[in-house]
């Protein structure tokens, strides 16, 4: 299994390869082609329960914590982040821990 370097924004879901370096990134990632593909699924996963909350969001009474969608907004989150801390380079992993989300 071949790994290749991918950087890696979380907030806009991006997955970029060296070559197509043109804007900012989060974290360092080495990764393979597979591995990529999960990561590009749980992004996905990830932007359908975002548009989950969007739609909830409209329910002015509902607590955040008693919220089935936020649960699993932060859910895919999490996940997101426990794969590049599994994926990172050193410095992905001690940023990741820094911010203690796993």
């Amino acid at each position: 299994m071949d790994k290749k370097t991918y950087y890696i924004a979380v907030a806009s879901g991006e997955i970029l390869e060296p070559k197509d370096m043109t804007g900012n990134f989060e974290f360092e990632i080495l990764a393979s082609e597979e591995e990529i593909d999960q990561l590009q699924e749980m992004f996905e996963d990830s932007a359908e329960a975002q548009d989950d909350t969007a739609a909830r969001a409209m329910i002015p009474a509902r607590d955040y914590h008693l919220d089935k969608e936020n649960d699993a907004a932060d859910y895919y989150l999490t996940e997101i982040y426990r794969k590049l801390h599994e994926l990172g380079t050193p410095e992905t992993k001690s940023h990741i821990e820094s911010m203690n989300v796993l």
